[in-house]
């Protein structure tokens, strides 16, 4: 059986956007969304908040699912889902 992960993105008010199989492509996406503001974007993770990037992206997500990660600048927030799809 193959492992097959999705990624969901949601806008602000937990409006789906899209769903990604790629960390780089939903990780761009995240980015443009909250780029609108003044401040810069970040990522809020168990280590707190970080200046967000692919790879802090993957370690946070590897050997885990069905966990979600937000970021957020002044204006607006993006929240990133990682899932398994199910047969």
């Amino acid at each position: 059986m193959t492992k097959i992960y999705i990624y969901c993105l949601f806008e602000k008010n937990d409006v789906l956007r899209g769903v990604y199989s790629s960390i780089k492509s939903v990780h761009r996406d995240a980015l443009k969304i909250c780029n609108t503001g003044n401040s810069q974007v970040y990522m809020q993770s168990s280590n707190g908040a970080v200046k967000p990037t692919p790879t802090i992206l993957r370690n946070i997500f590897k050997g885990v699912t069905d966990i979600k990660v937000r970021y957020y600048s002044d204006d607006s927030s993006a929240t990133i889902l990682k899932t398994k799809l199910k047969e």
